[in-house]
Parts: C-alpha cells; sequence; structure tokens
C-alpha cells in the first residue's frame, strides 16, 4: 500500500474520494480545510465537507459540524442547528456528542434547559469514558441538579475525570476534599489537586491553592507562595485573586507593602463586581492609601458593596452618612446601613446603632435597644462597646444599674487595652 508522502497529497487523495461521494473521505477533508494541514485553513470549506459526510449519517462529522454551529466557525453560530447535529451523533453512540449535548440542555441553549435531560446525556457519555462529562456529571451530583444530591457520586465522577488529567475535576475533587464532602476532610489531598489542576493553568484551582498556602492548610503557611498562585490566577482575570493579591500588598504579606499595586489589584477585582474589593477599595479612597484621599469615590465603592449585602461595606457607608464625608450628613442613612450591617453580625455597626439609640440620632432615643446592640458587638470583643456596655450598666441607663456587671464589661475591655477601661477600674 502506497501512503500520501504530505499533507497536500493527503488532500488530493481525499478530495478524489469525497467526490466520489465516500463520507470517511469528505470528513477527513473537512478536517484538512479546518486545521490548515495541506490546504489553507476554511472553515467554510470544512462545514462543507463535514455536511456532505455528516448528511450520509458519519456520526464524527455529525459532531464535528455541531461544534462547528456552536462556535460560530464557517457558519453563523446556531445553536438549535448544534444541537441538532450532536443529537444525530449522541444517537449513535459518540461520546463527545453526548457530553456536547449535555451541556446544551443544562445551560438551555438551543434546547429548553432540562437538567434530567442533561444527566442522561452526561451519563451515556461518562460511561464511555468520557472525562468532561464524567466532570459534568459530578457537578450535576454535587448541586443536586437532575438528580438528588449525592457527595459520594460527585467524587466518583469527579475522580474518574481527574484521573484523566481534567482540571476541573481535579479542582472540584479538590474541593472535595478540602471541605470533607463525599470524602473525609483532607487539606493535603486538596492541595495535591489543585496542584494538578493549576499547573495546567486553571484559575479556580490557583486560586485555591495560594489560599492553602496563605493559611498553612495542607501545606506550610507560605506568603510568598500564595502571592504566586495568586498573581497567576489574578491574571487570567480571576477576581477572587485579584482581592486576594491586592490584599497581599496592601498588608505586606508575601511581597513589600504596596498600596498602588493593593488599589490596582482591589480595582480589577471591583470592576467585576467583586464586594470584598469593592469595599476595600473604598477604604483605601477613604483613608489616601494608594490614591489621594477622595469620600466620594470611597462612597461609590462602599454602596456598589453594600448594595450586594457585604457588610463591612454596609457598616462603612453608614460611618460616611453618620459623619457626613462624601454625602450630605443623614442620621437617618447612617442607622440603615448600621442596621443592615449590624444583622449580620458586623460588631462595629451593632456598636455604632448602639450608638444612634444612645443619642436618638435618626431614631428616636431608646437606652434599651442602644444596650441590646452594644451587647451583641460586645460579646464579640468589641472593645469600645464593652466599655460603653460597662458604663450604661454604670449608670442604669438601658439596664437596672449593676457595679458587678459594669466591672465585668470593663474589665474585658481592659484586657484589650482599652484605656478608659483601665482607668475606671483603677477608680473602682
Amino acid at each position: 500500500m502506497v501512503f500520501p508522502e504530505n499533507d497536500a497529497e493527503a488532500v488530493k487523495c481525499f478530495r478524489l474520494a469525497a467526490e466520489q461521494g465516500h463520507e470517511r473521505a469528505q470528513y477527513n477533508l473537512g478536517v484538512m480545510y479546518a486545521t490548515g494541514k495541506g490546504v489553507p485553513e476554511n472553515d467554510a470549506e470544512a462545514v462543507k465537507w463535514y455536511r456532505l459526510a455528516a448528511e450520509q449519517g458519519y456520526a464524527v462529522a455529525q459532531y464535528n459540524l455541531g461544534v462547528m454551529y456552536a462556535n460560530g466557525e464557517g457558519v453563523p453560530e446556531n445553536d438549535v442547528e448544534a444541537v441538532k447535529w450532536y443529537r444525530l451523533a449522541a444517537e449513535q453512540g459518540d461520546a463527545s456528542a453526548q457530553s456536547n449535548l449535555g451541556v446544551k440542555y443544562a445551560f438551555g441553549k438551543g434546547v429548553p434547559e432540562n437538567d434530567v435531560e442533561a444527566v442522561k446525556w452526561y451519563r451515556l457519555a461518562a460511561e464511555q469514558g468520557d472525562a468532561e462529562a464524567q466532570s459534568n456529571l459530578g457537578v450535576m451530583y454535587a448541586t443536586r441538579k437532575g438528580v438528588p444530591e449525592n457527595d459520594a457520586e460527585a467524587v466518583k465522577w469527579y475522580r474518574l475525570a481527574a484521573e484523566q488529567g481534567n482540571a476541573v475535576a481535579q479542582f472540584n475533587l479538590g474541593v472535595m476534599y478540602a471541605n470533607g464532602k463525599g470524602v473525609p476532610e483532607n487539606d493535603a489531598e486538596a492541595v495535591k489537586l489543585y496542584r494538578l489542576a493549576a499547573d495546567q493553568g486553571y484559575a479556580g484551582a490557583q486560586s485555591n491553592l495560594g489560599w492553602m498556602y496563605a493559611n498553612g492548610e495542607g501545606v506550610p503557611e507560605n506568603d510568598a507562595e500564595a502571592v504566586k498562585w495568586y498573581r497567576l490566577a489574578a491574571e487570567q482575570g480571576y477576581a477572587g485573586s485579584q482581592y486576594n493579591l491586592g490584599w497581599m500588598y496592601a498588608n505586606g504579606e508575601g511581597v513589600p507593602e504596596n498600596d498602588a499595586e493593593a488599589v490596582k489589584w482591589y480595582r480589577l477585582a471591583a470592576e467585576q463586581g467583586y464586594a470584598s474589593a469593592q469595599s476595600n477599595l473604598g477604604v483605601m479612597y477613604a483613608n489616601g492609601r494608594g490614591v489621594p484621599e477622595n469620600d466620594a469615590e470611597a462612597v461609590k465603592w462602599y454602596r456598589l458593596a453594600a448594595e450586594q449585602g457585604y457588610a463591612s461595606a454596609q457598616s462603612n457607608l453608614g460611618v460616611m452618612y453618620d459623619f457626613g464625608r462624601g454625602v450630605p450628613e443623614n442620621d437617618a442613612e447612617a442607622v440603615k446601613w448600621y442596621r443592615l450591617a449590624a444583622e449580620q453580625g458586623d460588631a462595629r455597626a451593632q456598636f455604632n446603632l448602639g450608638v444612634m439609640y444612645a443619642f436618638g440620632k435618626g431614631v428616636p432615643e431608646n437606652d434599651a435597644e442602644a444596650v441590646k446592640w452594644f451587647r451583641l458587638a460586645a460579646e464579640q470583643g468589641y472593645a469600645v462597646a464593652q466599655y460603653i456596655l460597662g458604663v450604661m450598666y454604670a449608670n442604669g441607663r438601658g439596664v437596672p444599674e449593676n457595679e458587678a456587671e459594669a466591672v465585668k464589661w470593663w474589665r474585658l475591655a481592659a484586657e484589650q487595652g482599652h484605656a478608659r477601661a483601665q482607668f475606671n477600674l483603677g477608680v473602682m
């Protein structure tokens, strides 16, 4: 048998057979056009030859034609057409087509969203060893989509895909080990799996691996390694790592302290809507760190985070209204934002809300309410609240006068170095 000596010769042979209706040759000629081997790359020509083979029932060509429609290569993007061709190939048992058809059902692209159908097609492909389908089937079990939640099943499918080198599955299996879901909690295993995915460039795994180094979980604590992995993910646009990298620069952990760099990374994450970064960017503007001090900018970023329910930003926005920084002073607005943060357990907001009740700012004066909020903050160890709660007991405001309780709370504040509490204990 004589084989073609090069791609151009192969194309010539495929074309001769394809023009006689040979479906495999038509498919192969489509591949040559799609990859620019032996001919100039030409997606429209690839589609033409895939279609001829697909219309003869050749499953791989049907699958490839579906891909071209899904990606808008050589044809206008059309999910309905993609689904049509994936289905024809899938019904012939083509695992890649089954997997992709599952994705279409999972996300409602070209078909109505249907998790049960997604699971059906993922399973068919997964049982043939398709790693992406195994990974996606694991996700369905982990998130109770189309099947009852079952962490052990999720782990089973993640593992099968991970062992084939699927980065998403390696990452998700790492998460299962980190959280002890479906397997005993094991940070070292989580790190191992995160690293496998991170080495393939998977941003979520790079971010999580950075976190493990920053917190010494599964590996010795190493801020420089944390920064390395955060940076790799951040440079891919991963908002969580951009925030974490900003935090490392702001606090000089693993890198020299650099407020301008912190602001840069916070901003990138904040512009993606990442609430923690929006809040911290607000702090940088409020304090003139890495940027000129600008209360209006601080308010802007606090508000964006606060409207997402981020408690620290709600608390800070309350402060801005309380003191008229970047916005007109408005006690009612201050109370509104303090309350939202306080109800989420933010100790500083609980204390500030107590102050508003104690002085009748934005709310009717109410010492009992003030004591309630002071107590919640004090029980979290907030020293100023402990001191003030002691004052309320000493003076019988909002609670019966009780010197022993006053001393108790002053002592707790004093142990944290609160000077007024230390003084009051000294004169008791």
